[in-house]
């Protein structure tokens, strides 16, 4: 590798690294600030001067977007880990707990992203359909498995999550979520007695009496 690769590649790295800490300040940033925060913070957090946020992200609604995709993306793989847990019930909650802090990004962002993610949009196409993939890949296991019931489907379960998480605007709202979700996966399980129960009604013996 001559030196003069070494040249063309360096800043390449250097801009996505860049670009990662932007991200990732910006989502800080916009939790504990709200929509009012400043691009001015997020660059000091990310280290970098102003001019290298605004040559990655021209607008704050362009930052906005960034950061909702990356947290859409990063909910998707979380879920493609968490397929092979062993309790396919705590993978779930797990999900759904990580899920309030990508609420919680998204609440601070909400007055840039109110028309990128209006019903019918592109951004909210493809959060949606992320969004319902993952959680449906992990309620599919816990199904499969026993441990949930099977009359609930991916969108019932991610609409209740949603509503769960904007119910409350308060302060420590996230713990109210975080209970909630607890209390509702809970009220899904499959308890053994009932299973139990079932199993008797339809065992051979319990045939024949009727």
């Amino acid at each position: 590798m001559d030196d003069h690769t070494d040249q063309i590649r360096k800043p390449r790295a250097d801009a996505v690294r860049n670009r990662e800490r932007v991200l990732e300040a910006a989502k800080a940033v916009f939790n504990a600030g709200g929509p009012e925060a400043s691009l001015e913070a997020v660059a000091k957090r990310a280290g970098v001067g102003i001019g290298t946020l605004y040559r990655h992200f021209p607008t704050r609604e362009a930052l906005f977007e960034a950061v909702y995709r990356r947290e859409v993306e990063q909910l998707s793989e979380l879920a493609e880990q968490l397929k092979n847990a062993k309790d396919p019930v705590a993978a779930l909650r797990r999900w759904l707990h990580s899920g309030v802090e990508f609420v919680a990004t998204k609440k601070g962002m909400m007055a840039a992203l109110a028309l990128a993610v209006q019903s019918g949009s592109e951004l909210h196409a493809f959060s949606f359909d992320r969004l319902t993939k993952a959680i449906g890949s992990l309620l599919d296991r816990a199904v499969a498995a026993g441990g949930m019931r099977a009359d609930i489907s991916p969108e019932d379960l991610l609409r209740a999550f949603f509503g769960m998480c904007y119910v409350h605007d308060q302060a420590g709202w996230q713990a109210t979520a975080l209970r909630l979700l607890d209390v509702f996966i809970d009220g899904l399980r499959v308890r053994p007695k009932i299973k139990e129960r079932a199993a008797r009604r339809t065992s051979p013996a319990a045939k024949r009496k009727r």
